[in-house]
């Protein structure tokens, strides 16, 4: 397995993969202040819900050294000022505010301790975050493996592998699984227009790890389920109603109904963190638009014409009859979901 460190945090920064440079260029980017984080999660440096959530948490810890120096009344008033802006760093990935919350709940329980003891504390809840992301990816992989046959053809949307996440991944952990125990898969990548985080960042991963893949246009999947290529397609979460709904990257709820169409199972994986407890369905999720230069231009070269209007949604909603289950850490949730998922609540 090669060894992708999304995120490192070393030498009181933050070091981030930069993945807008790749594949074309591995470059750092590192963040020295919270503005620094807010920037890197909001102009996509990091993306994937699980990779922005520990991000965001070390955004905290990094506002938390900022101003250790001040009273304890501007400590207080300045961190709570930068929580609420790395919380609206981006609005769908419910990690980010799950993060937030863990980290605010820190500092809301150690707040008569000394200002040192609560940025410590800090350092703890970020490095918790970090590690048990790891571990949660890796049980999902293991869940996930069960439902992979032998010799199986899979097919992936946009990026859910350590590139996305602190590390393994989360659809693309359940490959790597698969593909770690032998059993001989293929993976068609979608490329993911329009950031094209399939073929940039997905297409990286595969050859890196030396899996058995191809890149393909969006518009392919479709062809590719009904002359029956593709046994099963795996798609991450960036977050989950209660009643199943998942909000994923734009073109998740499309494939999902090609494959109720003909029969291909359709699994979601992701942590138990993206699940929004507090709504009922996919109606209550925010859904970010994006820049028009994202579909309006590649690589800064435009290749659409001058004035023209863009309808540019990062994400949509593929709702809970189209699912075939959610794999997470604590097991595949499979339909009803709103009475199985509510199972699952802390």
């Amino acid at each position: 397995m090669k060894d992708i460190r999304t995120i490192e945090f070393k030498d009181g920064q933050l070091h981030l993969i930069d993945q807008r440079k790749l594949p074309e260029v591995y470059e750092i980017f590192s963040c020295q202040s919270y503005r620094d984080v807010d920037f890197a999660i909001s102009d996509m440096v990091v993306r994937g819900a699980p990779a922005i959530g520990a991000t965001a948490a070390y955004g905290v810890v990094l506002a938390a050294r900022e101003f250790l120096s001040q009273g304890r009344e501007d400590f207080f008033s300045k961190m709570e000022e930068a929580l609420d802006i790395l919380n609206k760093s981006r609005p769908t990935a419910v990690n980010l505010m799950w993060a937030i919350k863990r980290m605010r709940a820190v500092i809301e329980k150690k707040k008569e301790e000394s200002i040192e003891n609560i940025y410590q504390e800090i350092r703890k809840e970020a490095d918790l975050i970090f590690t048990e992301d790891i571990e949660t990816n890796k049980t999902m992989a293991r869940h996930g493996n069960e439902i992979i046959e032998e010799g199986a053809r899979i097919l992936t949307h946009c990026n859910t592998g350590a590139l996305a996440t602190v590390g393994y991944g989360t659809a693309l952990g359940v490959v790597r699984e698969a593909h770690y125990r032998g059993k001989d898969i293929f993976v068609y990548a979608d490329e993911t227009r329009p950031r094209l985080q399939g073929g940039r960042l997905t297409a990286w991963e595969l050859v890196q790890e030396e899996i058995p893949a191809k890149l393909i246009a969006d518009n392919v999947a479709a062809t590719l389920i009904r002359d029956g290529e593709i046994d099963v397609i795996l798609v991450g979460a960036d977050r989950i109603a209660s009643n199943g709904d998942t909000a994923n990257k734009i073109g998740t709820f499309m494939l999902s109904v090609i494959a109720k169409v003909y029969g291909v199972p359709f699994y979601i994986v992701a942590p138990t963190t993206t699940i929004d407890f507090d709504i009922g369905d996919g109606k209550e999720i925010e859904i970010e638009e994006r820049d028009a230069s994202e579909v309006t231009h590649i690589d800064g070269v435009r290749i659409a014409p001058q004035g023209i209007e863009v309808y540019n949604p990062a994400f949509d909603v593929t709702p809970w009859e189209n699912i075939s289950g959610i794999i997470t850490e604590k097991g595949i949730i499979r339909a009803p979901f709103k009475e199985n998922i509510l199972k699952l609540r802390d």
